[in-house]
């Protein structure tokens, strides 16, 4: 079982994303160019209306397209993003000042409390901790839990 990065971010010229479409709840079709995706195998796309908002998916089948050579159509789970959004947020670190703007998926019906946890463990997943109301970024945590 492999991961393959597709993110817009990645900028891997071996693994092109083509298209990633929702058919159902959780359910996703991937076309893609290279990686030798087999079924089994992780693919991460961006979620649909964000820059790096990482959606993962597992593959349960994939068919390779004789022409154009290399290139895939894959059925893959994932989350039910009906009824999410992207939001964007920033946050500043309570230490060396610095900033930055992050995005999470919080469910349309969710109420400020709710967003805030999801931005919370976001905002983990980037690296920054949380000091009781203050946050440190990744390099200022570093140095905290060095030194």
């Amino acid at each position: 079982m492999a991961e393959h990065d597709f993110r817009r971010t990645a900028f891997n010229p071996s693994h092109t994303l083509i298209e990633c479409r929702t058919l159902g709840a959780g359910l996703f079709q991937v076309t893609g160019q290279g990686g030798g995706v087999q079924p089994g195998d992780r693919l991460i796309c961006t979620v649909k209306g964000s820059r790096d908002l990482p959606l993962r998916l597992t593959v349960e089948k994939v068919r390779y397209l004789i022409n154009p050579a290399g290139q895939w159509t894959a059925t893959a789970k994932g989350p039910d993003l009906r009824g999410q959004s992207v939001l964007g947020w920033s946050i500043t670190c309570d230490r060396c000042a610095r900033e930055q703007a992050f995005e999470f998926l919080a469910a349309e019906r969710d109420d400020l409390p709710a967003r805030t946890q999801k931005a919370v463990a976001r905002i983990a997943e980037l690296g920054w901790q949380p000091q009781g109301e203050n946050h440190l970024c990744p390099a200022c945590s570093r140095q905290q839990n060095n030194g």
